[in-house]
């Protein structure tokens, strides 16, 4: 016990202020004063921990009169059995949200902290114009093909003789253009097909001419409107 009050007294009195008196005096750094305080109060309440658990123990003596007499050392190895043994559980607690979350945990010096969360990926860019204006063009191809054959008269919607694949967008949705029916190649200036709104405000639009130009959602919704369908 004097031992332990000893060592006490000690890690106080090397934690106080220098006082200067116009002499040189070495001092620590900041970082390393701040290891040390904390060394210092795990060592006090380790120390202290300790006697409190020794105490305890032989306390219960008076009713348990066959349990050994604990002396402080042994209160000392105690207690620092019982400080392993939830490091281990600790560790063990923090391998096993590793398993579960990958990536959870960097290194930092000797032990582990959280890593930085990672921002959600933002979705895979979509096609660029000129495939979708190359997949527009392919499927005026086909639909001329058909007016050709039929009395300048596009198809409807859905020909078994058009491709499916030629009525979808490339889009990873697969969605279908904007189809209107009922046109033949003599109504030039009319809307044929055109993408719905899956690239942004700007939008492909494929007339009956086979011209292909670029508009906005907002320039569209009159030429869509029933009147000028």
């Amino acid at each position: 016990m004097r031992h332990a009050l000893l060592l006490a007294v000690v890690i106080v009195l090397a934690d106080t202020a220098p006082v200067f008196a116009g002499m040189p005096s070495f001092t620590l750094t900041d970082a390393a004063s701040m290891r040390l305080q904390s060394i210092s109060f795990f060592l006090v309440v380790f120390l202290a921990s300790a006697f409190i658990i020794r105490w305890i123990w032989n306390a219960l003596r008076s009713d348990f009169p066959k349990l050994p007499r604990l002396s402080y050392l042994k209160s000392l190895g105690l207690v620092g059995l019982w400080g392993f043994l939830f490091l281990l559980v600790l560790t063990m607690i923090s391998g096993a949200r590793e398993l579960m979350t990958p990536g959870a945990w960097k290194k930092d010096g000797l032990t582990y902290t959280l890593g930085d969360e990672k921002t959600p990926e933002s979705p895979p860019p979509g096609p660029s114009e000129e495939v979708r204006r190359a997949k527009l063009e392919s499927l005026f191809k086909e639909l001329a093909a058909y007016a050709l054959k039929h009395d300048k008269q596009f198809p409807a919607s859905g020909e078994s003789s058009i491709r499916p694949y030629s009525w979808q967008t490339p889009h990873a949705s697969g969605m279908r253009y904007l189809y209107f029916e009922g046109r033949n190649t003599d109504d030039g200036g009319r809307i044929l097909a055109c993408e719905p709104e899956l690239f942004g405000d700007w939008r492909l639009v494929l007339f009956t001419n086979g011209e292909i130009r670029r508009m906005k959602s907002a320039e569209l919704a009159p030429l869509l409107s029933p009147e000028a369908k």
